[in-house]
């Protein structure tokens, strides 16, 4: 029998291929590491509040030790972030994406959770396969698309990705229910291959691509590129990024909404001002800080950790392992960002609405 592969509901397809501001969700522990419920569901609140317009869980900002023995929190925290969605009025179409990983047996498990508790998608992490070859990732990749609709990754090798053929992208596109593609290599080349791939499948109108790409968010969703279909003289094809599914949006969420409308607005149009230009080097400056680049991202949850903290959204900045924390030098660096870039904070309004939030 031929393979099926289920779609989200067509109202939240077409809100997800709109383009959103869609934060990595993190988790939330009490000072001894135990999962706190109450912090937990005022940071999915934060974010629906802020204006995003959906949400990925049990990805690398969530932490992936989540799945780990001893600890197995991936069901309870997609569940939690899912019932909170859902009692938030107006929030019907909120995107859930969960983060599906492993090797085949595990993914297509996670993709089953997910699928049960009403996620829309996964976004499908091939790291665990490591150097397996591009035509077991797409076996992969297609048994896993059989569960749940599927938002692929591109994840920079620093952080445990591989680089990934323009061949693999274009082969991947035509999954029937490849909904989106996570571009996240921190690389101009990588990300060329991945949008020329798209631009070249039969399904390019039907995939929504999403920035991961933290060093380069503004000026990835202001543009647009156009590409010879398949590599000839016909009409070019033009791609350009919807939205954003970034770590970088789990915190001072709400003026990456504004920031996503004025790149809507700059591709539109046409026209990259001096004004976005400079604001897209002050995002990139905060993600330095945020994600500490300098000592190759070893503090990059717990520079987040840490802003969530300091707002009140978190109760603790722990992460699950308590080695993992803030690098020296790298507060210094966030409170810098906090002084110099007050318009890329929400600090004084997320304290405006905390309490409502922990309620």
């Amino acid at each position: 029998m031929p393979t099926s592969y289920p779609l989200p509901d067509p109202v939240k397809l077409a809100h997800f291929a709109s383009g959103l501001v869609i934060p990595a969700h993190p988790l939330a522990l009490t000072a001894s590491g135990q999962l706190d419920e109450r912090s937990q569901r005022a940071l999915t609140k934060y974010y629906l509040a802020a204006g995003a317009g959906g949400i990925a869980v049990g990805v690398h900002t969530t932490q992936f030790e989540i799945r780990d023995p001893g600890v197995n929190l991936l069901a309870p925290v997609l569940e939690l972030a899912a019932e909170t969605v859902r009692s938030t009025p107006d929030h019907g179409t909120t995107f859930l994406i969960a983060g599906v990983c492993g090797d085949t047996d595990q993914a297509a498990g996670e993709a089953q959770i997910a699928r049960d508790l009403g996620y829309d998608a996964g976004l499908l992490s091939l790291a665990a396969l490591g150097d397996a070859g591009e035509a077991r990732l797409l076996e992969h990749s297609r048994t896993v698309a059989s569960i749940l609709p599927i938002v692929g990754f591109y994840l920079q090798p620093a952080v445990g990705g591989r680089v990934l053929s323009y061949s693999f992208w274009r082969q991947f596109a035509e999954i029937p229910n490849v909904i989106g593609i996570k571009v996240a290599p921190f690389n101009r080349y990588m990300t060329q291959d991945a949008l020329r791939a798209v631009s070249h499948s039969e399904r390019a109108s039907e995939i929504a691509l999403y920035t991961g790409n933290d060093d380069h968010i503004v000026l990835d969703l202001a543009s647009s590129w156009q590409f010879p279909a398949d590599g000839h003289t016909s009409p070019p094809r033009s791609v350009h990024f919807s939205g954003g599914l970034l770590g970088h949006w789990a915190c001072w969420t709400r003026p990456a909404v504004t920031h996503l409308e004025r790149c809507k607005e700059a591709r539109s149009s046409g026209m990259i001002d001096a004004q976005l230009q400079t604001l897209s080097g002050e995002v990139t400056e905060s993600n330095a800080a945020l994600f500490d680049v300098a000592n190759n991202f070893a503090g990059c949850i717990a520079g987040i950790h840490y802003v969530l903290h300091s707002q009140g959204l978190m109760q603790h900045p722990r992460c699950l392992n308590p080695n993992e924390i803030m690098s020296p030098g790298q507060q210094e660096l966030i409170q810098s960002i906090r002084a110099e870039y007050p318009h890329l904070t929400d600090d004084e309004w997320v304290a405006e609405h905390l309490d409502a939030w922990r309620s």
